[in-house]
């Protein structure tokens, strides 16, 4: 329990003084947003501090801290430490570089914000990487939930169409259709800070239950060791699992959402940086609780994160009752990320072709194609036709290798400008590691090779050089950034 609560003060330590320093590097001023500036009713709409915190919340805090940060549960306490280090060294610092710098480019899209700082070439690869990681998260997060409605049902002896997951997945497409269709402040800003607060109170729930559970929750000093079940190594394999839990380049494609809507610059600190902390938070109570109540062997027997594991730990902390409203704020915890994610898609195409979001026809004309894509992938697994894991897994790689360039992009922007960019270099150089070694070991990806699967004699080594040729490389681009500075000064 102690290690629990050492990394609970470190999250919110991390807030308080990491965050500031970040904040402070950055230098926010007094100059006009887009959201002044720009303010077109639709996607450009200023909101109030507090909202633009919970919605930011909601936007980011899918499944990952949830069913990641249980699956990483059975690797142990040791998860612990990834989430909160994570957080505060990694994800909060992605998440606030990838919201601040799209407010500093007219609340641009995150593949527009990266070609700015990484050149042209990257600005294409991430526009084509982020489309199709945005649909999968769709997916992902249509899926998802449509299983927690009928788990939820099901246990509570429901039948016929309240139980079929393909009714549920209509419902959820057709809902994710009119949000991303219309504009941010008609449903987003006015429904979803409600949401945060019932994922806020879902969270406290679960973490009293845990603690009053009777069951120490076990320490990291005693779990050193890889308990995993399946002996499935940690690195990379933890990293990539936990996902939003501890750092999402999915966040990055979120981030511009709410930049489109701050007031003001100084608004940053406390709705990117202090949104991804408490997603950390989050995530380590969900953590918490697997290790503790159900434990690394129960946690494979389940399949590690899923509905199943979900409603169980719900029904061990907070009764008939609590079980039923903290599966609603599970559910409505991925849809709040899902619909978002679509709208991502839709204004990162936007700005790739120039698209006017102003007129009703040109969003109609990318929400049909966004969604229709989606949908075939939704329908597709819950027709039995396409594996879910797989498409989770896919999204999990991808979505940390986002993030890795996410960050390398805001290490060139504090180079650009003569600031201390190793609070960037330093993360983006870690997640290129955990990338690649992840890439070369997985079942998914090299590993579909036998001789390369969950092989550490090649994977490690791999990951570690090209960890380093990138650190090489940004930093002779950031030498050449500061000579062009200093001709120009």
């Amino acid at each position: 329990m102690i290690s629990f609560f050492l990394c609970l003060a470190v999250l919110i330590c991390g807030y308080l003084f990491y965050g500031k320093v970040v904040d402070g590097i950055f230098s926010p001023d007094d100059r006009e947003t887009p959201a002044v500036a720009i303010n077109d009713g639709v996607d450009y709409v200023v909101m109030p501090q507090w909202k633009l915190f919970l919605v930011q919340l909601l936007n980011i805090a899918g499944l990952g801290p949830i069913f990641g940060a249980l699956s990483g549960a059975m690797w142990g306490p040791v998860v612990f430490l990834w989430i909160t280090f994570g957080t505060v060294f990694a994800g909060a610092v992605h998440d606030y570089f990838a919201g601040m710098l799209s407010e500093r480019n007219n609340g641009a899209s995150i593949s527009e914000v990266t070609g700015i700082y990484l050149g042209g070439t990257m600005k294409n690869v991430m526009r084509v990487f982020s489309v199709i990681l945005l649909i999968m998260v769709g997916t992902v997060f249509a899926v998802g939930p449509a299983g927690l409605i009928v788990t939820l049902t099901t246990n509570s002896g429901a039948a016929g169409l309240l139980t079929n997951k393909v009714f549920w997945l209509a419902i959820i497409i057709a809902y994710y259709f009119t949000a991303t269709f219309i504009s941010v402040d008609k449903v987003i800003g006015k429904i979803y800070p409600v949401f945060g607060i019932c994922l806020i109170i879902m969270a406290v729930g679960v973490c009293f239950g845990t603690l009053t559970s009777g069951q120490p929750i076990p320490e990291i000093w005693n779990n050193w060791a890889n308990i995993h079940p399946n002996h499935t190594p940690i690195w990379a394999f933890m990293f990539i699992t936990v996902a939003c839990g501890a750092i999402s380049g999915f966040h990055a494609t979120q981030s511009p959402l709410m930049a489109r809507c701050l007031k003001s610059e100084r608004q940053g600190r406390f709705v990117f940086y202090g949104a991804m902390v408490a997603e950390g938070i989050i995530a380590l109570i969900w953590a918490a609780a697997g290790a503790t109540l159900l434990g690394v062997d129960r946690l494979a027997e389940l399949g590690g994160g899923n509905n199943n594991s979900v409603y169980l730990i719900c029904t061990m902390t907070m009764g008939k009752l609590g079980t039923i409203l903290a599966m609603l704020g599970v559910i409505a915890c991925p849809i709040t990320s899902g619909d978002t994610a679509f709208r991502s898609a839709r204004l990162t195409l936007a700005d790739w072709f120039n698209f006017d979001q102003g007129k009703w026809q040109n969003r109609l004309a990318l929400c049909v194609p966004v969604l229709g894509v989606g949908a075939i992938l939704g329908f597709g697994n819950a027709l039995g036709k396409i594996d879910y894991q797989v498409i989770w897994r896919y999204f999990s790689w991808s979505n940390q290798t986002l993030a890795m360039i996410v960050l390398w992009a805001g290490a060139m922007y504090l180079a650009q400008n003569k600031k201390n960019y190793w609070i960037c270099a330093v993360p983006a150089t870690f997640m290129s590691a955990v990338s690649m070694t992840y890439f070369m070991m997985a079942g998914e990806c090299m590993g579909l090779i036998p001789f390369f699967k969950n092989n550490a004699a090649v994977g490690y080594p791999v990951g570690l050089v090209f960890a380093a040729a990138m650190l090489v490389l940004f930093l002779s681009k950031a030498k050449k950034a500061a000579d062009k500075a200093a001709k120009v000064a």
